[in-house]
């Protein structure tokens, strides 16, 4: 599994994983927050993005993302709940490996692209029951960054 970073390229997973926790434990005194969103859009084919994030609370984040493309798949619902599952498969791999790594104090949100205005205000209660239901805090917009600000600009 690849990642790409902004600032430092192509990343394995276990390159991302220490790349993050070099991040944290080089100012240990902030807070941070873990942040595992994803986004779509559709084209010829749909594109999804999923971002992980890590902000270091009041001083900037450093983030990573992957693409993966599938076939055209127009239903809305369907790439809602694909993107769910997307960021909760990399968010429970991000938390073992953060436990294994003696980091079981870094939470995870996931961002879910879903809020009260428009067509995805129905699927708020479903899409957030199957996340929190996974052991996970889930966001949504306004309060989704992860998912409608980062992985939606590599969407495009």
């Amino acid at each position: 599994m690849h990642f790409i970073s902004p600032s430092k390229g192509l990343m394995k997973w276990d390159q991302l994983v220490n790349d993050l926790l070099d991040y944290v434990t080089e100012e240990p005194e902030f807070n941070y927050k873990i942040i595992v969103g994803t986004d779509s859009q559709v084209r010829e084919e749909t594109h999804f993005v999923t971002a992980v994030v890590v902000h270091r609370v009041g001083k900037g984040a450093r983030y990573y993302y992957k693409r993966k493309v599938y076939d055209n798949i127009k239903s809305l619902r369907q790439r809602i709940f694909m993107e769910a599952a997307a960021s909760l498969e990399i968010a429970s791999k991000l938390a073992k490996d953060l436990e294994e790594k003696g980091h079981a104090e870094l939470n995870l949100e996931i961002h879910l692209d879903v809020g009260q205005n428009g067509q995805t205000k129905e699927m708020i209660r479903d899409v957030v029951g199957v996340i929190t239901g996974s052991g996970f805090d889930a966001k949504i917009k306004p309060y989704s960054c992860g998912a409608s600000t980062v992985a939606d600009k590599y969407t495009k």
